[in-house]
């Protein structure tokens, strides 16, 4: 029997009486729940009881679940230690999720091979729904795309919202007559999303000779603020009818021949640059170059520029690029010079990333590859021998394998925006575990964490997709992804002080050393090996097709808020530090943590004449807002452990942490960003050579480097503080308040829709930190 909303709501105990909540420790929790993940309900937005229900209720029903199933999962969202993905606990339980067309808006991030028109729309359509785009944009994919062969000239393009609301119609209609082509654009998100697709498809169209003469009619789109419904958010189509002029340009460069694939990323981009919501919202992208590809490789150099005052502008030509992280794919063995190449360039300007292609194949195929000599075997033969000699190779150990399983197979490396996933025409599906709320010292509750999260996520495998390239992939291979967030604020509870000056050391492998690494594979490995017997179980009874990998590590940056967990893996920036969250001017929940003593600043975006940054957050000229909540991480005042200087901590400490992670625990991969100096880059070119090399399971991490004092760029989202500065901000935020109940604060304030979708794509701190390394 099936518990209705009502009812699981019921059995939710009220949030301030009954169970914790949202720790002490996490003073960003409210304002990045209320802003994030609570939707509007009757007159003001959800409170924690009101979405755990939500959730619980359409996990309920969508994953047949038991009532002891039921029951544990409720528990862990109470008191914080599971919770579903980010986008579920915005969409999850309501009627706008339940429809089909709308089954992508469930999951965080997917990824798309790039092989047709069509494939640039669906990347449109999941951004809509608040997915992150993963794309592999190598020849042998977008060589599929056809020849641009007419010459595109947009003649008009209509304002915005001008037919009254009754009138308006919802899907995108054209009208050709010779070469004059009148599309109407639709008032939906598919209404959008088709008309961009039109617009692409005209370009390689045979019908047409000559120049096509294009207007575009958008007098039946809904104009900026009018309320989305059942996805939630307000409309914002604030740069839609620039899209067109835009995507027309590139295209026309390309007139007698295919797309290159930097123009690719470019279309991709510049689609998602019209769907992010007022430069508040990010977007979430991750675009997969071939490693020898010159059109790719230093993309984002000098992106951002200086000039000669000290300002910082960026290349209107490139502007969209933005919108994504990029990563070279290599399908062999890089040796070191490459390697050291790549670690420089990200280095300067944040690109470059190395993906090691045959490990992530070979993880994506372990219910073939069963054993580490079969792994490393398959490993040596893809470097080897390449693509052609390895499809041969399992066709002969496994006949029984249909060709397009087999090639589906083999093109199981691509990866989601964050770098987690790994798989081929893919949707994530995570959960996340909140290590920072589970005592080390208590087996059960550990377990108890780990199944809620993989029952949480596991419901999701019963989605049929509508999109025949996605359901034939989740047949194929049903993907979960069973992730953990404050692993570091967990050993620091489990180890004490000892261990973090064993990192402040770097982590060497003296006897101390080796003990402290083998307590932290004993953790990862049971932990890995729940989350396996959970999701195997429940798949062998409902008659699902078993996931051959079912654990990563997200990057968790936002979700980590609502109980301050140091994020996935990494460290956190300092013990005590001034976390910055950006809202747009005058938003509600900024308004309440103004009443609730956090100062507010104009953000970095927000600039006079002369180009210099607004000080005063209510000056007429500031349109985004920061708000600055003093912070410390629940082990900072466990003795001596305010002693350990945390940006201290070396590249190859944290590598090799994360090659810990990855090798215990992840059978995906770990979403990683290892914070490097200039001097380190000799250091960090060895360890990814050797991880690469020796075969430690290494496929992708993003390096960034490392801002001390923070160097060019003020208000970023972290700055770290000593005890006494956090001591005096915090004092001053309770003399400010005026109000100790934060929802009865935003009440005061809470009386339009609400302009914010859910969270982005993309749950990452590192996409919020500027592109280029800082310059003196």
């Amino acid at each position: 029997m099936i518990a209705s909303e009502s009812q699981l709501a019921e059995n939710c105990k009220s949030n301030s009486d009954h169970y914790p909540d949202f720790p002490v420790t996490a003073p960003a929790a409210n304002p990045v729940f209320y802003r994030t993940y609570s939707r509007k309900a009757m007159v003001s937005r959800e409170s924690w009881t009101e979405v755990t229900a939500r959730n619980l209720s359409g996990l309920q029903k969508l994953g047949y679940l038991e009532e002891d199933e039921v029951s544990l999962i409720l528990q862990m969202l109470e008191h914080h230690k599971a919770l579903p993905s980010g986008r579920w606990l915005w969409i999850g339980g309501t009627e706008w999720i339940q429809n089909p067309e709308n089954f992508s808006g469930a999951y965080n991030c997917t990824s798309t091979n790039l092989v047709d028109w069509e494939a640039f729309g669906l990347m449109m359509d999941l951004a809509m729904m608040g997915c992150g785009t993963g794309a592999i944009i190598e020849p042998h994919l977008i060589a599929q795309l056809p020849i641009i062969r007419n010459n595109i000239v947009i003649s008009e393009v209509t304002d915005i919202g001008v037919t009254p609301i009754a009138q308006r119609q919802d899907s995108t209609t054209y009208n050709i007559k010779g070469n004059k082509v009148t599309i109407k654009v639709g008032d939906t998100r598919r209404g959008w999303v088709d008309s961009y697709q039109l617009l692409l498809e005209l370009c390689s169209d045979d019908r047409f000779e000559g120049p096509v003469e294009v207007c575009i009619d958008l007098s039946d789109v809904r104009p900026i603020g009018e309320a989305l419904k059942g996805f939630g958010g307000m409309a914002n189509p604030v740069k839609l009818k620039d899209l067109y002029g835009r995507v027309t340009k590139l295209l026309n460069k390309a007139l007698g021949r295919q797309l290159n694939s930097m123009e690719c990323c470019l279309l991709i981009d510049e689609a998602a640059l019209t769907v992010v919501a007022g430069n508040i919202r990010r977007s979430a992208g991750m675009r997969q170059f071939c490693a020898k590809d010159h059109s790719a490789i230093g993309a984002k150099e000098k992106l951002w520029q200086q000039d000669e005052e000290g300002n910082w502008c960026i290349d209107p030509e490139r502007d969209a690029l933005r919108m994504a992280n990029h990563t070279r794919i290599f399908h062999s063995r890089p040796n070191r010079d490459v390697i050291l190449e790549a670690v420089t360039k990200q280095f300067q300007c944040g690109e470059g990333a190395i993906q090691f292609a045959p490990e992530a194949i070979a993880r994506a195929n372990a219910d073939l590859l069963t054993t580490p000599e079969l792994h490393s075997e398959f490993i040596d033969l893809y470097c080897q021998k390449g693509h052609l000699e390895v499809t041969r190779w399992l066709h002969l150990k496994y006949p029984e394998i249909d060709t397009g399983e087999l090639e589906h197979r083999l093109n199981r490396y691509g990866l989601n925006p964050c770098g987690e996933i790994i798989g081929a025409d893919f949707h994530c599906n995570l959960a996340e575990i909140h290590l920072n709320r589970i005592d080390p010292n208590n087996l059960q509750e550990q377990a108890d964490a780990f199944r809620a999260g993989s029952l949480a996520a596991v419901c999701m495998l019963n989605h049929r997709f509508t999109i025949e390239r996605y359901q034939q992939s989740r047949i194929w291979d049903p993907i979960i992804g069973v992730s953990f967030t404050g692993l570091f604020d967990f050993f620091v509870h489990a180890f004490g002080t000892p261990w973090l000056k064993w990192w402040e050391a770097g982590r060497p492998q003296t006897p101390e050393g080796l003990i402290f690494k083998n307590k932290e594979i004993e953790f990862l490995c049971r932990w890995k090996e729940i989350v396996n017997e959970t999701v195997w179980s429940y798949c062998d009874r409902h008659g699902l097709r078993r996931p051959n990998r079912c654990t990563t590590v997200q990057p968790a940056g936002t979700k980590s808020l609502l109980t301050g967990a140091s994020p996935g893996w990494h460290p956190p920036k300092a013990q005590r530090f001034i976390r910055r969250i950006t809202f747009r001017k005058n938003d509600p929940v900024a308004l309440a943590c103004i009443d609730y003593g956090y100062t507010v600043v104009p953000s970095q975006s927000d600039k006079d004449e002369q180009g210099r940054l607004l000080d005063d957050p209510f000056d007429a000229r500031c349109t985004e807002w920061l708000v600055e909540i003093p912070t410390e991480v629940s082990w900072a005042n466990i003795p001596g452990a305010d002693t350990v200087e945390i940006n201290n901590f070396s590249a190859v400490a944290q590598f090799d942490f994360y090659m810990q992670v990855q090798k215990y625990y992840t059978s995906h991969n770990t979403s990683a960003t290892v914070e490097f100096r200039e001097q380190e880059i000799e250091q960090l070119t060895d360890a990814i050579y050797q991880a690469i090399h020796d075969g430690e399971g290494y496929i992708s991490a993003a390096l960034l480097a490392r801002f001390d004092a923070n160097a060019t760029f003020p208000r970023l989202p972290f700055e770290p503080i000593d005890e006494t500065t956090y001591k005096n901000l915090e004092a001053a935020v309770l003399k400010r308040r005026v109000n100790n109940d934060f929802f009865a604060a935003l009440q005061r304030y809470e009386i339009d829709e609400m302009s914010e979708a859910g969270p982005a794509g993309c749950d990452s701190d590192k996409c919020l930190l500027p592109l280029a390394k800082p310059t003196h």
